[in-house]
């Protein structure tokens, strides 16, 4: 596999210096991706990065992912209007580990192979690295000049809200640079990959290398991935689409890539599978013949969703939709966790009712029309009742008197009631 020509057609280059390619047809090349580890966890917006070191390694190269332990406890100015806030060392260690958790199931750590990913810190070489000496030894080698010249930097100081930039974060760079350096020294790492905001950070780290050594070093960078409506890539009314499924859960996760537009469906599929160039093609020809049966969106969620989480995982989440959307039983509806099962049915109306009239067990009619406003009259449910029009956890009411008592409960607390094909009413028991 060529991974230039693969990345290539799947839109995921931006720029890359001259002789990049040369390089990776000369040899195993080590390369790094810098992990910011202000969470622990990733997010959806790192996912192009890491797929690109998945595809460099099943190119027959080395991946690395460096977390960065020391630049986060600064903030990358990157495409930011104010300084972050810094984490201390305990924290950023257990972001670390949580990290390269997830890490492990798109890249292979534990081969015995030459290419096998590893995972650096670079708070390990510079915790005693005294400033003296990184101004004296790294420090005189870029000027002022032409890290003012960076867009980072220069749209920072442009910025009209005259918060300005900080000595801490204008150093930014150089550590950055200085990180590319110690790997190109250490590990024979020559090139450097990242979003197209970095473009700036990684060329001071391929001139640093040039000015102190001599050596030649590269940059590759992909696009910052937008939406066609202009939103913010995996952003979400409720935050980030985390990876870690304490943060956002498979189902939720399912859904973001179930729901995003077509034209954008073409675009991720090519950045976030690995399915091959035909059968993408093939797709793409079938979806755009029947939109609306949105063969791309369940492609990409099917994948991804498996990638990240686990087949069983995808599995569950697909059924957690057809309880919502298609044709389900009382049955799936009871072996949904609560989590999943709340997110399912996140926004419908909800009432609090007493959990000890269950206990003793309440009338159908008088539980949907006194103690939950499911109908505004006795007289409306009976009749939709006669017409097979309502369901207790997705089982048909036969008569409007039926006693509905604690064994109903979903999770100990939820009685789902619908009322027609579309309108749920959650109740809950407290």
């Amino acid at each position: 596999m060529n991974f230039i020509e693969e990345l290539e057609w799947r839109g995921m280059i931006h720029s890359m210096m001259p002789g990049t390619e040369e390089q990776l047809s000369k040899e195993m090349t080590a390369a790094y991706v810098g992990i910011d580890p202000t969470a622990d966890s990733l997010h959806i917006g790192h996912l192009v990065s890491i797929m690109m070191l998945k595809h460099f390694q099943r190119a027959g190269h080395k991946p690395i992912a460096l977390v960065g332990g020391a630049t986060g406890m600064i903030g990358d100015p990157s495409g930011k209007s104010a300084e972050r806030n810094l984490l201390d060392e305990a924290a950023l260690r257990h972001n670390q580990d949580c990290i390269k958790a997830q890490l492990e199931k798109f890249l292979d750590f534990n081969s015995n192979e030459p290419n096998a990913a590893e995972l650096v810190n670079n708070y390990d070489w510079m915790k005693n690295y005294s400033f003296l000496n990184f101004i004296r030894d790294i420090g005189k080698h870029i000027t002022v000049n032409y890290m003012m010249a960076k867009d980072s930097v220069k749209k920072r100081l442009s910025n009209d809200s005259n918060v300005g930039m900080s000595f801490t974060e204008f150093s930014y760079q150089l550590l950055q640079g200085y990180d590319f350096l110690h790997l190109y020294q250490e590990k024979n790492c020559k090139l450097q990959m990242g979003g197209s905001d970095q473009w700036g950070n990684i060329t001071t780290g391929t001139e640093l290398i040039r000015r102190k050594t001599g050596g030649e070093a590269f940059a590759l960078v992909c696009p910052l991935i937008t939406k066609a409506d202009g939103g913010k890539f995996g952003k979400t009314e409720s935050g980030n689409v985390w990876l870690a499924p304490q943060y956002t859960s498979p189902y939720k996760f399912y859904q973001f890539w179930l729901n995003v537009s077509d034209e954008d469906a073409e675009k991720y599929i090519k950045i976030f599978t690995f399915i091959p160039k035909n059968e993408i093609e093939h797709l793409i020809t079938n979806h755009t013949q029947a939109p609306h049966l949105r063969i791309l969106q369940k492609r990409i969620a099917q994948e991804i969703t498996t990638m990240v989480h686990s087949v069983d995982d995808y599995q569950a989440a697909v059924e957690a939709s057809n309880i919502l959307f298609g044709n389900s039983t009382s049955e799936s509806l009871r072996k949904l966790d609560e989590d999943t099962f709340l997110a399912v049915f996140d926004g419908v109306p909800r009432f609090t009712i007493n959990k000890s009239v269950l206990d003793q067990g309440v009338k159908g009619i008088d539980l949907l029309t006194e103690l939950a406003a499911v109908f505004t009259s006795k007289g409306e449910m009976r009749k939709l009742v006669q017409s097979g029009g309502v369901s207790i956890n997705k089982e048909k009411i036969v008569q409007a008197d039926d006693i509905i008592d604690s064994t109903k409960l979903l999770n100990n607390k939820y009685i789902l009631v619908q009322r027609g094909k579309k309108n749920y009413y959650l109740l809950i028991a407290e």
